[in-house]
């Protein structure tokens, strides 16, 4: 707020109460003076206040005047100032860029002069070392040339000299060689010819040996002819694999698989039934279709594509048969499982069937027969081995179970037990407690009797109490 206004709204408080006093203490007509006055000095008051703002805003705009033409001579001075600066600074760097210029011209020229004197040094330096290695080798040459023709003449020397004494040695050396050889020649003879008729011997009992081959492959060619023969084979294989694997309560031989059928399958699984005590039938059944395989093996040694098919399809045909035959006899859920294993006795043939596209496949969704050779089977039979195992293990776990649970039970009884002794130990607690009780009772009533030592104690109750020794005998006794 202005000072005017201030003073304004002071003057205006001061007339008000002039006013009221006035009012109090006087009439009618002299307030009307007294008012006439105050409105007089009021309107000169007023006159004064607008001529003082008037004066002070004069004075203000004067001083704002002043003040904005000094700034702009300093401002005007400062730049001039600052030019000149420029001026002397753009004339120091060009004469100190002249003299740099100056300076490294001066110094490249320095360095020019100072290469070519090195490069010149350099060149004679390297002449002259060329002239001192010339002349090293030059002499080098001729002290080898020297030298060489010496040893030259060393070796011829002594080269001719061994040459005689080795040709007096070979012909030494012949004259024992030939004596040495005419004997060791008949005694080598005489051993070889020994040898020779040892060999023939050998050579003899090897040929009797691929005589009686020939017989047993004769033999086993026939047993292979044989249908009952390559099903034995069949059967005997198999019977070995799983004699391996299994333990002979988990397999059986000739088992009728189907309930009131006389068809016998050569093996069968026995696996856990879903009846406690039950069982349950994996058929396993040898086959061996061995025309057909060596059909397929000699049209494809005989590189025909024609006859290898046609034995292929002809060997599937018959896997295919056997399959529905087994499938067929003995499968029979829920006394067997759903499906069978066909086993093939040798790799080969088994390569070959799973080689056939789709067949394995078919075999499964149409028939439920699964194809098996010798490591298919030794894997199948493992699994099996190991699900055995578990089976075992589960078993096993269920008595655990049942101990674990009797366990249980003797433990709760234990836990009554504790229960028991906790309340007779807190029982006898509080005997002892009263005992301590009626003790220090005691021993207040017996403060105010003179004590005796331990020997006079000793004389007149030792008698009576017995010492703690014998206590402790006693106690052991009992």
């Amino acid at each position: 707020m202005p000072i005017t206004d201030i003073l304004l709204l002071a003057v205006l408080v001061v007339l008000a109460l002039q006013v009221f006093i006035l009012l109090r203490k006087s009439g009618s007509h002299e307030l009307g003076a007294r008012l006439d006055a105050l409105k007089d000095d009021n309107e000169r008051l007023q006159r004064t206040l607008r001529e003082e703002q008037r004066a002070g805003r004069e004075e203000l705009q004067q001083g704002f005047d002043r003040f904005r033409n000094h700034v702009g001579e300093q401002l005007t001075g400062m730049s001039r100032q600052q030019a000149e600066r420029i001026d002397g600074f753009g004339q120091r760097l060009a004469a100190l860029t002249d003299s740099t210029s100056a300076g490294l011209q001066t110094l490249a020229q320095r360095l020019a002069d100072d290469a070519r004197k090195s490069r010149e040094e350099l060149t004679l330096a390297l002449n002259r070392f060329g002239e001192q290695q010339q002349q090293r080798l030059g002499a080098l040459t001729a002290d080898n040339e020297k030298r060489m023709g010496e040893v030259r003449a060393t070796l011829e020397a002594k080269l001719g000299a061994i040459q005689q004494d080795n040709a007096a040695k070979l012909e030494q050396m012949r004259a024992t060689v030939d004596e040495k050889l005419q004997s060791t020649l008949e005694t080598r003879l005489g051993q070889s010819f020994q040898i020779v008729t040892r060999h023939l011997e050998a050579v003899q009992q090897g040929l009797g040996e691929m005589r009686n081959l020939a017989t047993g492959v004769g033999d086993l060619k026939r047993v292979l002819t044989n249908v009952k023969s390559r099903g034995i084979y069949g059967e005997v294989q198999l019977g070995a694999l799983l004699e391996q694997m299994l333990t002979p309560d988990q397999y059986e031989s000739n088992v009728a698989t189907v309930p009131g059928s006389s068809e016998r399958v050569e093996f069968a699984i026995c696996m856990p039934g879903q009846q406690d005590g039950g069982r349950l039938y994996l058929p396993i059944d040898a086959k061996f279709p061995v025309e057909d395989y060596q059909r397929l093996l000699d049209a494809q040694d005989a590189a025909d594509a024609d006859a290898a098919a046609l034995a292929g399809r002809a060997l599937e045909l018959r896997v295919r048969e056997e399959a529905k035959r087994i499938a067929g006899k003995y499968v029979a859920p829920p006394h067997t499982t759903d499906f069978a294993v066909l086993f093939l006795p040798t790799e080969g043939l088994y390569a070959e069937v799973i080689r056939r596209p789709g067949l394995f496949e078919n075999l499964q969704r149409d028939h439920r027969i699964t194809i098996a050779g010798p490591t298919t089977l030794s894997a199948l039979l493992n699994s099996l081995q190991m699900g055995f195992r578990t089976l075992a293990i589960a078993k096993r776990s269920s008595e655990v179970w049942s101990v674990l649970g009797a366990v249980k039970t003797e433990f709760g009884k234990f836990g009554d037990v504790l229960d028991k002794v906790k309340k007779k130990l807190d029982e006898a607690g509080k005997h002892i407690d009263a005992t301590g009780v009626r003790t220090r009772a005691i021993e207040r009533r017996l403060r105010s009797v003179e004590s005796l030592t331990e020997d006079e104690a000793d004389d007149l109750i030792g008698a009576v109490l017995p010492s703690p020794g014998t206590d402790d005998e006693e106690d052991s006794e009992t």
